[in-house]
């Protein structure tokens, strides 16, 4: 099975972050972002991984060679020449994507979740349509574009954008599975999946909405990063505490990365990252009073 990333933007909603990596490399909870989608893929099945590039992409090769051995999986690049959207990097990809009749995830890299990957693709062979679209709950949706389905099928029915008048509280989450078939529908040009192909799938009875459930955020932008990283910590206490560091001076949900050194007496936490080879010196805390979750980068000293 594979399944292709649209990664192909340069990241301008993220800087600072952005500027000295490409977006997929920049670290969330001492991960790069593209790693948590790539490993929950090959746990889920997948054997080729597809990025759809066009930023930086020989820093992501590199980086994906190490990755491809450790993993076991293929991992490819579709190297884009001008923008293409969300829709146009599948029609360029076009081969490696139809050339069997396997169905193919597509995500965008931005987000975070639990990735229930296995589950949502028992959904989509179950119903046995084209398309399925994870969606996910939100408070306010007169501020998104919300999907309008049938709960008891799942058949989505239309798209209505900042709704006046509640109609729905799911929005498109960012992760698909699409039937090869799909890609008749699409073209090698900037083009949108979410206008210029889902409304026809959806018109033609082809598309389906999949519940998704536990936590989720759209990292793209910087306070939202930070907001994803408190909720991606909260998930680990509950679901993998094993995963977070433990002992004196440790309060609450806190990830330290091996290499990083600190000091006698600090207080660390509760919702903080610390990344690689950080220094904090003797007596230092990162208290959640401070700040609502700190992320204390690569080489950060703190005295």
């Amino acid at each position: 099975m594979k399944a292709l990333i649209l990664v192909g933007g340069f990241g301008t909603r993220l800087r600072p972050l952005t500027l000295s990596r490409p977006k997929p490399l920049v670290e969330f909870a001492n991960k790069p972002i593209v790693l948590h989608q790539i490993e929950a893929l090959a746990e889920a099945g997948v054997k080729h991984v597809i990025l759809a590039v066009s930023y930086r992409a020989e820093l992501l090769e590199k980086e994906m060679r190490v990755e491809e051995a450790r993993l076991g999986i293929k991992i490819s690049l579709s190297r884009e020449t001008t923008p293409l959207g969300t829709a146009g990097p599948l029609a360029l990809a076009k081969e490696l994507l139809g050339e069997d009749e396997e169905p193919f995830f597509v995500l965008n890299s931005d987000i975070i979740c639990e990735y229930p990957f296995k589950t949502m693709l028992q959904f989509h062979r179950a119903h046995k349509k084209e398309g399925t679209i994870a969606v996910t709950k939100v408070t306010e949706p007169s501020k998104y574009g919300v999907v309008v389905y049938e709960e008891a099928t799942g058949e989505i029915g239309r798209f209505v954008e900042k709704p006046k008048e509640f109609i729905s509280n799911r929005i498109n989450a960012g992760m698909y599975i699409f039937n090869p078939s799909v890609l008749k529908r699409i073209e090698v040009r900037f083009m949108s999946v979410e206008k210029e192909v889902f409304p026809f799938m959806a018109k033609d009875s082809e598309l389906y909405a999949f519940d998704l459930q536990g936590f989720w955020m759209d990292i793209g932008q910087p306070k939202d990063f930070i907001t994803g990283m408190g909720l991606y910590l909260t998930y680990l206490h509950h679901s993998h505490p094993h995963l977070l560091t433990k002992g004196e001076g440790i309060v609450g949900s806190v990830l330290v990365d091996p290499s990083a050194k600190i000091g006698a007496g600090c207080r660390i936490g509760p919702n903080v990252v610390i990344g690689p080879n950080v220094v904090i010196e003797d007596g230092k805390r990162r208290v959640h009073n401070a700040c609502k979750y700190a992320l204390m980068d690569a080489w950060t000293y703190v005295d």
